[in-house]
């Protein structure tokens, strides 16, 4: 059968070990530096706070969500959600992941377009990771290219989404370096501390969009070769 294709392996097996070791990195890097306490005794929470009122964003609260690296901006609610960890912790990793989300806060504001295409692609992307491979699926099983390519169609509209996570993630590390420097939150020392945290985090959204965009690969082969045979 065609899940048993060894050539899918051959697609998806490099990405997945990057994702696989860019997660390993990202929570040992947050495990490093959540034992490190920051200068100014701040929590998550307050450095995100601090950001926020200082641009403009009082009304935008901050809230604690369970679990642990749940962090997260909402556009949709404008709504800041840090973990517990992050929340209440007064490390510098705490601090640097709390102005990360600020930082996405930040471009909500700017109108940062990036941010606005993803949110834009977020019901594609969503129906495409749940329903375009069943659709893929469907046209090989049946022999009907058309819904295959239609599958192919929804799922490429994921890979773009991922594909415009990157700036957005990079763009929002950019903003929250540059808010805990001026702020005079972090020293030099904390700056590159939180730089490798950051960083680390990058390094899983380069891995997600290489991991989707293999699979897309990997799909097109198949699809194409139906096009071939009919």
């Amino acid at each position: 059968m065609f899940y048993m294709d060894p050539r899918y392996f051959l697609f998806i097996l490099p990405p997945l070990l990057l994702m696989l070791f860019a997660q390993a990195r990202v929570r040992g890097a947050f495990a490093k530096y959540s034992q490190v306490p920051n200068q100014r005794g701040m929590s998550g929470a307050e450095v995100a706070r601090a950001i926020l009122d200082a641009n403009g964003l009082s009304d935008v609260p901050v809230e604690m969500v369970p679990g642990e690296l749940t962090d997260h901006y909402d556009p949709r609610e404008r709504v800041l959600r840090l973990s517990p960890p992050v929340f209440q912790g007064r490390s510098v990793a705490a601090i640097g992941i709390a102005a990360h989300e600020a930082g996405h806060a930040l471009q909500h504001k700017s109108g940062y377009v990036p941010l606005q295409i993803r949110s834009l692609l977020v019901p594609a992307a969503s129906i495409g990771s749940n329903l375009g491979w069943i659709m893929i699926l469907a046209g090989i099983v049946i022999g009907l290219t058309q819904l295959a390519w239609l599958g192919i169609a929804f799922f490429a509209a994921g890979t773009l989404f991922a594909l415009v996570t990157l700036p957005v993630e990079f763009n929002a590390s950019n903003r929250a370096l540059q808010m805990l420097t001026t702020m005079g939150i972090a020293d030099r020392t904390e700056y590159q501390q939180n730089r490798e945290v950051l960083n680390a985090a990058a390094l899983t959204y380069i891995a997600g969009f290489l991991a989707a965009l293999m699979q897309l690969l990997y799909w097109l082969s198949i699809v194409s070769g139906m096009n071939r045979r009919d």
